[in-house]
């Protein structure tokens, strides 16, 4: 194992997300690639396997140059175990853990091997905290030197646990806006009239209802746009999916992805872009949809709020409703003036407001805190 090393005494940070390749993932890995650039900061980014760990994205990673290590991810126990070991070898000034149940992991791995400064960063407004689990985050986090929420809404819901409010704060997620820097040269009128969903098949997003109204607008407006549903996730929830379109004849309209290696053309290739969900974080595919110039669509759940402007820079429908759902796109399909519009807000508010640079200087005015 060859760990990153620096001639000058930069603060050492680890970063440990699960290996799953979520949004918090993604968080993670942007921390750690602006970290190559700094000349305080020195990172290194440690996965917890999944069963969803894809070796080829990882060995990416490691051929841009970030350094990466991943520890099995099988037993909790064995995972703090790994990581505490990694931690007495590299040495870190701060463990900052990012999302459940890796901040309880990290923490627990932190602890055991001295680390002087913990940092928990938590995606989601909604956790599967049973009483121990949330006991262990009451009582981490009192030895915690900051709780970061991705959005005001999560820094609500920490507080609400019972974690302490003078230590958490909000840090508002971002993206590589210069992706998207060919959206310009896209106008939303040449683009395919199609809709495209960037969501790992999990228990929180919601392709299901998404399908439905798919359906919907097939049978009784006569509408078929073809649906890009781009993301990998768990195989039986995609099975799932798979079998529904099928069963609804749709099949020469949905195209199952998987993982998808270059979003932004895709998403500039297409008007529409719509995250169907049961609860959010901040949503990093729904800003990348935003900064594509996509006419934007996402269910009312927590953690969405505040992303764009309802009725100027997106749509909220409500949740679990497909004829809500097929209302909306029903409208941006048959109005594209209208839909053009919203884009263009969609796009300019992801620039003025989700710039990964803002959050990268947040983060680094955090860290230069402890």
């Amino acid at each position: 194992m060859k760990f990153p090393s620096s001639a000058h005494p930069r603060r050492k940070v680890l970063h440990f997300v699960t290996g799953g390749f979520s949004g918090a993932t993604q968080v993670a890995i942007d921390l750690v690639a602006a970290a190559q650039e700094s000349r305080d900061f020195e990172a290194l980014l440690v996965l917890r396997r999944k069963r969803t760990t894809d070796d080829a994205r990882v060995q990416a990673l490691r051929d841009q140059g970030l350094h990466v290590e991943v520890v099995p991810g099988w037993f909790h126990w064995l995972s703090i175990w790994a990581l505490a070991r990694l931690c007495r070898r590299w040495r870190p000034d701060v463990v900052m853990a990012h999302g459940f149940p890796e901040h309880l992991i990290g923490r627990w791995a932190a602890r055991a091997a001295w680390v002087p400064a913990m940092v928990h960063v938590e995606h989601n407004s909604r956790e599967r905290y049973s009483a121990f689990k949330l006991w262990q985050a009451r009582w981490l986090a009192r030895r915690t030197a900051r709780l970061v929420g991705v959005s005001e809404g999560v820094r609500e819901t920490l507080v609400e646990l019972g974690m302490p409010a003078e230590r958490t704060l909000a840090i508002p997620n971002g993206i590589d806006l210069n992706r998207f820097a060919g959206a310009e040269a896209r106008p939303y009128e040449s683009r395919s009239p199609g809709i495209v969903m960037s969501a790992r098949f999990a228990r929180q997003k919601d392709q299901i209802t998404l399908i439905h109204a798919l359906a919907l607008l097939k049978k009784k407006r006569g509408l078929v746009p073809k649906l890009h549903l781009a993301g990998a996730g768990k195989a039986s929830l995609r099975t799932r999916a798979e079998a529904l379109v099928r069963d609804l004849g749709l099949g020469s309209q949905v195209w199952f992805m998987g993982h998808h290696a270059d979003l932004p053309e895709l998403l500039m290739s297409q008007q529409i872009f719509v995250l169907s969900t049961h609860w959010e974080g901040m949503p990093l595919a729904l800003v990348e949809g935003m900064a594509a110039g996509c006419a934007c669509v996402a269910s009312d759940v927590p953690g969405v709020e505040g992303v764009f402007v309802d009725g100027k820079s997106g749509l909220l429908v409500p949740e679990r409703d497909p004829q809500a759902l097929a209302d909306v796109l029903e409208r941006l399909l048959l109005e594209p003036g209208h839909a053009a519009g919203l884009a263009s807000e969609a796009r300019l508010h992801a620039m003025r407001h989700h710039d990964r640079k803002l959050m990268m200087r947040r983060y680094e005015q955090l860290l230069l805190s402890l």
